[in-house]
Formats: C-alpha cells, sequence, structure tokens
C-alpha cells in the first residue's frame, strides 16, 4: 500500500456517515479483560540469522512511519503492540489488557499495562499511548490509513484509553496488532534511535544501514516467553539472486525467499519450506466505465478478457506451477473467499470471441497497458499473445516509475501482483473503495478511476452494519462483474533451517517475530 491511501480507510469506514465525532473527557469505565497473549515458549538459542527481501525504510525505525508487510519483524524486534494477534489473527491482549465497544462500535475504551517501561526507563502510560496512535494516524506511514478512521483519542485516566471513530471500522483492533500499534517512547519521538518497550533492543554500532541490523535482548523485558534469541542479525537482500546464494552456503537460519527459481537448490542445502499464498497475479480492469478506452465498460469485454486466458498454462510457464489458478481477489482465509469462484472463467477464446462480439466488438480493439523491465518480459509476452488470439491488440508503453503509472488514472487495464489481505474489509478498502470527491477523498490505489455502482454501495453498507454474509456477496459480485482478471494465486515461501521453526501469519509475508522459535536440532 502506499500514502496515497492514507485518507482512505476513514472514508471506507465512513461510507454511512462521513462526519467524525470528537471525543471529549468522559468517566472512566469498566473494560473487561481480554486473553492472555498465548504461544510463548521457554525455547531459547544465542542467535537468529534471519534474512529480509528489503530495509526497513527512509524513516528508519521512527514508530510513527514505520510499515508493516516484508518489513514487520524489525519494528516487532524493539516496539510492542497494544494488541497481540495470533499467527490466525485471534486478537489477544498485548500492551492493552482489554477494550470494549460501546453499542454504536464508534467508541472503543481499552485498558493498559501498568507494569511496564520503555528501554529509557519511562513508565508506558495512557498518555504516551494516545501520543503514539495520533503520530502514526497524521504520520508519514505508508499504512497511515489504517488509523484514519481514528477522529480523536483521550487518556481518560493514567490506563485507560478511549478512541473516537467517524464510523465503524471492522478492522481496527487488527490494525492496532500491527505498526498501528507501536508504541515508542514520547521522549524519543525526535531520535532515529528505537526506544520501545520490544523484546530486543538495537544495537546501531553494529548494524549497516540498509544491509544489517542487529539487535540484542532486552534484559528487562516484561515478557520474557516471547524472546527467544541473545541476538538476532537481518540482513537484508535487496535482489533474489545473493539471498539464494545466503541459504545456499547455510549463512541464513530463515528467510523469506522472492525469487523466480533455485527452491529444490535452497531445500536440497536442508532448508524447510514454509509455504504460504499471499498474493495474487493477473489484471486489474480498471477502467469500468470507459472513460479512457470505451470497450471496458461493457461487462461482456471484461468477461472475454477473462475468458482469454490460459491459467493453468501461465501458471507452469510463469511460475514454475508454484500457486494455483483463480479468478477472485479475495483470500482463502477470509470470509469473502468462495472456492467456487477459483474457475467461473475457465479458459474458453471461442467464447471469449464471442463476448466481443456481442459487446460490438467483432473486430476487436486495441487495449494500451504499462510494461516495466523488472516484472520479466515473458509475463507481457503471454497476455498480449492471448488477448491478440480473441482480437484485441495490446500496446505496451514502458514505464520505469510502473508503481506511480499504475495508481494514476490513465491505463485501463494494468498487469501487477497484490496482497490478499487477511481481512475482506482490507481488500475493498485496498482495491474497491471508490472515494468521496465531494470531501476531497481520493479512491483505493488500486481503484484509481473511482468505480462504483449502487450494488456495491449497498453491499459494503451490509458490510459495515456487521452483516455475516456481505463479504461473500461483494466477491461474488466482482467476479460476476469482472472487475478484475486475476491468473493464480503465487505460492511464497519462508525458508526454515533444521534449528529453527516458524509458524505463519495469516496475511502477512513474515511470521511474526516471538513466532520463529529454535529447535534445538
Amino acid at each position: 500500500m502506499f500514502r496515497t491511501a492514507a485518507v482512505i480507510a476513514c472514508a471506507a469506514a465512513g461510507v454511512l456517515t462521513l462526519a467524525a465525532c470528537s471525543s471529549g473527557a468522559a468517566a472512566a469505565v469498566e473494560v473487561p479483560a481480554m486473553p492472555a497473549a498465548s504461544g510463548g515458549s521457554d525455547a531459547h538459542a544465542p542467535l537468529l540469522r534471519l534474512g529480509m527481501v528489503d530495509a526497513p525504510g527512509e524513516a528508519g525505525f521512527v514508530a510513527s512511519q514505520m510499515a508493516f508487510a516484508t518489513k514487520s519483524v524489525y519494528g516487532q524486534a524493539v516496539y510492542d503492540t497494544l494488541v497481540r494477534a495470533t499467527a490466525a489473527n485471534k486478537l489477544e491482549a498485548g500492551l492493552a489488557t482489554g477494550w470494549e465497544y460501546d453499542e454504536t462500535s464508534t467508541v472503543l475504551t481499552m485498558r493498559l499495562r501498568t507494569d511496564v517501561r520503555f528501554s529509557d526507563g519511562a513508565p508506558f502510560t495512557a498518555d504516551a499511548a494516545v501520543q503514539n496512535l495520533l503520530r502514526f494516524r497524521d504520520g508519514g506511514s505508508q499504512n497511515a490509513y489504517w488509523l484514519a478512521s481514528v477522529a480523536d483519542v483521550v487518556a481518560l485516566d493514567e490506563s485507560t484509553i478511549q478512541l473516537t471513530l467517524s464510523a465503524p471500522d471492522p478492522v481496527l483492533l487488527l490494525q492496532l496488532s500491527r505498526s498501528a500499534g507501536y508504541m515508542e517512547s514520547p521522549a524519543s519521538f525526535e531520535d532515529p534511535a528505537p526506544v520501545g518497550t520490544g523484546p530486543y533492543l538495537l544495537d546501531a554500532e553494529a548494524s549497516v544501514a540498509d544491509e544489517t541490523y542487529v539487535y540484542v535482548a532486552n534484559p528487562e523485558y516484561w515478557a520474557p516467553e516471547f524472546q527467544h534469541y541473545d541476538r538476532i542479525e537481518m540482513s537484508v537482500f535487496e535482489e533474489p539472486e545473493p539471498l539464494m546464494a545466503a541459504f545456499l552456503e547455510n549463512r541464513l537460519d530463515a528467510g523469506l525467499y522472492n525469487g523466480y527459481y533455485g527452491f529444490e537448490q535452497i531445500e536440497g542445502a536442508g532448508y524447510t519450506a514454509n509455504d504460504f499464498m499471499l498474493d495474487w497475479t493477473g489484471l486489474l480492469l480498471y477502467d469500468r466505465a470507459g472513460e479512457v478506452n470505451p470497450a471496458l465498460a461493457d461487462v461482456n469485454v471484461r468477461r472475454a478478457i477473462n475468458f482469454a486466458f490460459d491459467r493453468e498454462g501461465m501458471l507452469a510457464t510463469l511460475n514454475g506451477g508454484r500457486g494455483e489458478v483463480t479468478t477472485q481477489i479475495f483470500g482463502i482465509h477470509t470470509d469473502g473467499y468462495n472456492g467456487a469462484l477459483d474457475t467461473v472463467y475457465d479458459y474458453n477464446p471461442e467464447k471469449a470471441r464471442d463476448l466481443l462480439v456481442k459487446a460490438g466488438y467483432p473486430e476487436g480493439f486495441e487495449l494500451e497497458m504499462p510494461s516495466v523491465s523488472w516484472i520479466p518480459a515473458a509475463v507481457f509476452e503471454s497476455m498480449a499473445a492471448q488477448l491478440a488470439d480473441i482480437g484485441i491488440t495490446v500496446v505496451y508503453t514502458d514505464e520505469p516509475d510502473y508503481i506511480a503509472a499504475i495508481t494514476q488514472p490513465r491505463y485501463a487495464a494494468v498487469s501487477f501482483q497484490l496482497e490478499q489481505p487477511a481481512t475482506p474489509w482490507e481488500t475493498y478498502v485496498n482495491a474497491l473503495f471508490p472515494g468521496v470527491a465531494e470531501a476531497g477523498i481520493g479512491p483505493a490505489p488500486w481503484n484509481p478511476f473511482g468505480s462504483t455502482d449502487p450494488f456495491i454501495e449497498r453491499i459494503v453498507a451490509k458490510f459495515q452494519a456487521g452483516d455475516p454474509g456481505a463479504a461473500k456477496e461483494l466477491n461474488n459480485y466482482m467476479v460476476d462483474q469482472a472487475w478484475f482478471a486475476p491468473f493464480y494465486r503465487n505460492l511464497s515461501v519462508f525458508y526454515t533451517g533444521d534449528s529453527t521453526a516458524a509458524t505463519l501469519q495469516v496475511g502477512n509475508a513474515y511470521p511474526a517475530l516471538w513466532n520463529i522459535v529454535p529447535t534445538g536440532a
């Protein structure tokens, strides 16, 4: 996700009501306790050598600007979160011991621990939590939109905070288990060195920016059952070739692998493949109203494009068979997933041609799409050849700044690999939210033309009201209307050596740091 989405969640949560409420001082209330964090153990080892596919980023370890996803373990090493999520995203107590929404689901009250100190010795308090939440919401993180539904945060007393929302936000608590919930000492806000309450301390002298980040165990950590190593070395590999070499030379105990080949060699070197499917690859058929390419306004054209692709063949030739074909963008772990939707558009070029005739394009049409050098040329060639077979001529324009190009309302269709988030609401916010023009709020980055229709708006209203069937209804409609043309879900892999084990995190590329443990082998 990108910073252009920073206000999306607020508006998405406020589809029914855009007016933000402001919370003043309120009387303290009884807050039910949440289950204590589970999954800790006494497993311990001197060292973890972890392979990383990117660095923390320009902002470094400033909590209010940190991202998550492939950067998650950098922050989890030094910062605790208000809420802790299990590997399956069950919410448990973190720095917050309990929480409760009011009957409108727009006021969230949280009770905080009173026995925790930051690594600079300052106590963790409600005031510190308030400052961190507001800084993240208003800060420069690419995930700042996670708290955009938060209209206000106040401290009710030394150990209680209250968040007032513009409208119900179905995933707010989950976001508070991620970087939105990182707690940094207010005294260090202007200091690039991280000062948190987390299990490790960054050893700045031993670290080399953008290359290696070294952590040592925090001797005062309040939850030692989640602290499994004396020292952690996170090595950055921004290209897959040196990362593969590090695995083959047994210089890593664990790490995400983002290469296109080399899997058999790495596994032959003694690593265990922990496979998961987080992303989908395919076409985003952006121009559903036909603003730059009138043909795409016709659902029959969008369906024809879907029928044009031999997904099984593409999976085999472009992705080495690593994954599974699909025609839906909702992830397999979400309430919106419907297995029957994976094969709605089986390869049928004859049917695709018939649909183009039905739409009034018997001779086909021209479709301009962007390309970029870091996506294998075979991907673009395969798409163009299969679309040409049904009469659609693809004209590629090279876009060196590909991300900027495909998040603007310029191209009618683009090719990309997108995350399938842990929750259906996140899928809506990331890829479907149309924006609110009268409020000056732009659309989701993966819906740059702001596509919507009354049926979607009705489903989203049901979704927000807690209708358990709304996510599937939205997914069914997206597939029927062919807003996207997914090819397959990609099989990703997190490798662990023979002395390390990992429990994968649903909806994230890296396991939680505390779920990477020594085995004693």
